[in-house]
């Protein structure tokens, strides 16, 4: 027996030493899709700057498609951090909030992104629904959390949709700081406990 024999076999694709993570995937398509757009980036070239299989990415994201929306959603992750936002004092969450959300619309290469509409749209819906506004009813708590976290995220998602996805002239043209002005009390009235009701009854006399 030589000593090829004793070697490991390479797996085929995958670059020596530590293997490739779908983070790893992730930050090339990133780049590339930056650099190219959505519809001149190629799992292949993908692969390429991972320096991975195209069958990889296709068993992780199933799609070009699915791989973009890993892109956004690290996007928001990163700029919408749940633990850094929900974070401090709870009296200055509804600016966190809205300097979260202006922040990252406002940043150049997410906007490069998002000209993919659709799929923009609907992966930034999952992420409010799914990350953000669970974490927010955690984080509220008591007998009213989902109805306040449900005004936030509507807030919130109105802003995105009026402001960036289908602009509104007028909420367009307000300057990131002029917009968080104009949204904060909405915010933090959505934030605020709902009063008890107390029902009545008439008797009629």
């Amino acid at each position: 027996m030589n000593n090829a024999d004793l070697a490991p076999a390479r797996t085929r694709g995958r670059p020596r030493g530590r293997p490739p993570t779908r983070e790893s995937i992730v930050l090339a398509a990133r780049a590339l899709f930056l650099e190219r757009g959505y519809r001149r980036t190629t799992l292949r070239a993908v692969a390429g700057a991972a320096g991975v299989d195209a069958a990889l990415i296709a068993y992780h994201f199933g799609s070009k498609k699915g791989l973009f929306a890993d892109v956004m959603q690290f996007q928001c992750a990163n700029a919408l951090a749940v633990d850094d936002v929900l974070g401090g004092d709870p009296a200055s969450l509804p600016d966190r909030l809205i300097e979260a959300v202006t922040g990252l619309w406002e940043d150049a290469d997410f906007r490069q992104l998002t000209v993919r509409g659709d799929e923009a749209a609907e992966v930034i819906r999952e992420y409010l629904e799914h990350e953000l506004l669970a974490r927010l009813v955690e984080f509220i708590g008591g007998r009213d959390a989902t109805a306040r976290a449900t005004a936030v995220v509507t807030i919130l998602g109105g802003l995105i949709y009026t402001r960036y996805l289908n602009p509104l002239p007028s909420l367009a043209a307000l300057t990131p700081s002029e917009a968080r002005r104009v949204l904060v009390p909405a915010l933090r009235a959505a934030l605020a406990p709902r009063p008890r009701t107390t029902a009545t009854t008439r008797t009629g006399r």
